[in-house]
């Protein structure tokens, strides 16, 4: 059962940073608390490399419950 729990979030964490993602794509600019904008670009390859580690853990949940 908590392995499904675990697999589960991981999918919703995946599914939100592909969001960002998406919005990223889109055109979406964040600023910080302060104001200044955040490096888009930076945002862009953290979430890409976010998203690469999700896959593999993911990946490894769904073949430790088969």
């Amino acid at each position: 059962m908590a392995d499904d729990s675990e697999l589960d979030r991981l999918k919703a964490r995946r599914t939100t940073a592909l969001y960002r993602l998406d919005l990223i794509g889109k055109g979406a600019q964040l600023t910080y608390d302060d104001g200044a904008p955040v490096d888009m670009k930076s945002e862009q390859a953290r979430l890409e490399q976010m998203i690469a580690e999700l896959d593999r853990r993911i990946a490894r949940a769904e073949a430790a419950t088969h």
